[in-house]
């Protein structure tokens, strides 16, 4: 029986003798707080409720229509295989019609439905969210956001009193829900981070608009608007009806991703995943901005989770579980804010030694930025991280400039509170030394981990590398070799056997 409950529209696009097409019945019925997504079997209609949130007004049939055409254009960049139409809905008497012959009463997207076993929420729920499937999730992102249009009317969305215009509103909204999902301390504590993070970091924001990192990007790209289907990441549902939400940093889209594996205690996800991300964009200096949008969509997330609260026809059993995921993200968001420690860790050991493998290892384990010399070489070269770097990128001035930016990136980011792992040979004292005394001068907790295996290992798995970014060949083993470790520096050694399993020898750096 239909929900009398909800509108007449939506009671009728639940009758399968509404579509001029076969249905597969039931049809299924989606409901947000701005939209119902009707669900036939080949094809999907969202329909826009007239609502008016400030942040989102869908209030006239002209702002839905335009809001529709919109959505259309702008999901097509990443789900185009998914976005097909907008179409009028007519209504003659008491019956509406998909179709333009009559008084037209509303819109709607038509889209091609796709099984929501697809979702990457639900591969994640049957455990089939896979490292690799992230590191290709980070990839396809990185070249959405390269693409991504940028102009001066959408840099101006990256100032601070742009930016801020949504955090101020969201805890303006969210007032009124302290004492239910959110804390008192939650609400203040949260509130005066980011207020302190726009007066004390302005410099960040315009380096952002000067490096073109404020694009026209997805808004809302969380696991529940991605899936797999017919093999290819589709990217869809992104933010049609704000432009502040759209026109944003890319460290924004990013760290939607970042909070929804945060949020399920799998940050070990979420490190693979934006240590992709970073090393395929060379943005590691947007990792400083990155907490204070984490918080962002954490408190965003929760704040939509509430307004669910408020909505009539919702069952107390779906409230009461709505109230507990908001408490959930207001939690989440109140955590993003609290201090941390940063610490340093160098890798060092000849080619082939399993540094990055090692390295990779660690990051999960500690949830560290891990940053690869030979990305920051290709990044400074100006060349594809999978192009073969010739001889221009291995002079000693290129090396030089490689490990400057590689200490510059490591010390900034430990500054900010991140465990960061430097990946390189770090072969020669001078670096090493260098590393150590700029660590100790910020105050920052360093650890060499020296990689050692059988040099007849080291060939061996130089000769079989494939699909890696190290240019590194076995023909260069004979050429190399690691000056001793100083007494200065063997205090801060820890050698690691790579011919054995890694998280055992690795569990001591856990905090």
């Amino acid at each position: 029986m239909t929900d009398s409950s909800l509108p007449s529209l939506i009671q009728q696009m639940l009758q399968p003798d509404f579509y001029p097409h076969p249905v597969q019945p039931p049809i299924q019925l989606i409901q947000t707080h701005v939209s119902y997504v009707l669900l036939t079997g080949e094809l999907a209609y969202k329909v826009k409720k007239p609502v008016d949130f400030g942040f989102l007004d869908y209030s006239t049939l002209e702002k839905r229509h335009f809001f529709c055409h919109e959505e259309l254009r702008l999901n097509r960049r990443g789900a185009a295989e998914l976005y097909l139409q907008v179409l009028p809905i007519t209504q003659t008497g008491d019956q509406f019609h998909l179709k333009d012959d009559g008084e037209i009463v509303d819109y709607v997207v038509q889209m091609r439905q796709f099984p929501q076993e697809t979702l990457l929420t639900s591969l994640y729920d049957r455990g089939e969210l896979t490292e690799q499937l992230l590191q290709e999730l980070a990839v396809a992102i990185a070249q959405f956001h390269s693409t991504a249009e940028t102009n001066d009317y959408i840099r101006t969305f990256g100032t601070v009193l742009k930016v801020r215009e949504a955090f101020d509103q969201n805890y303006e909204q969210t007032e009124a829900y302290i004492g239910g999902p959110q804390t008192q301390q939650q609400f203040d504590e949260t509130r005066a981070y980011t207020d302190r993070f726009f007066a004390e970091r302005q410099d960040l924001f315009s380096d952002r608009i000067h490096d073109n990192r404020i694009r026209e990007c997805h808004g809302d790209i969380h696991l529940r608007n991605i899936c797999l289907w017919n093999d290819k990441l589709l990217l869809f549902d992104c933010i049609e009806f704000n432009e502040p939400f759209r026109f944003v940093d890319v460290m924004y889209d990013i760290a939607y991703i970042v909070m929804d594996l945060e949020a399920r205690q799998r940050s070990d996800l979420s490190t693979v995943f934006l240590n992709t991300y970073v090393e395929q964009t060379g943005d590691w200096e947007g990792l400083q901005i990155l907490p204070l949008y984490v918080n962002r969509q954490s408190y965003v997330r929760a704040k939509v989770t509430s307004f669910l609260l408020d909505i009539p026809t919702i069952p107390d059993t779906e409230k009461q579980s709505a109230s507990e995921t908001a408490a959930l993200y207001y939690r989440l968001a109140w955590q993003c804010v609290q201090p941390r420690q940063g610490r340093l860790f160098l890798m060092s050991g000849l080619s082939g030694s399993g540094k990055t493998t090692t390295a990779r290892q660690l990051a999960k384990q500690v949830n560290g930025i891990h940053i690869r010399s030979d990305a920051v070489r290709k990044h400074l070269g100006g060349i594809p991280l999978q192009q073969r770097g010739d001889d221009q990128l291995y002079t000693p001035e290129m090396t030089e400039k490689t490990y400057g930016r590689l200490l510059e990136l490591g010390i900034t980011l430990a500054k900010e509170g991140y465990t960061v792992i430097l990946d390189a040979k770090y072969d020669r004292q001078n670096l090493r030394q260098e590393a150590i005394a700029q660590a100790r001068a910020n105050q920052l907790p360093i650890q060499l981990i020296h990689c050692t295996a059988p040099l007849e290992v080291l060939s061996d798995r130089l000769q079989h590398r494939t699909g890696d970014i190290a240019d590194a060949t076995a023909d260069l083993l004979p050429k190399q070799s690691l000056e001793p470790y100083s007494d200065a520096e063997q205090p801060f050694v820890a050698t690691v056997d790579t011919t054995l399993p890694l998280e055992p020898q690795l569990k001591v750096f856990v905090p």
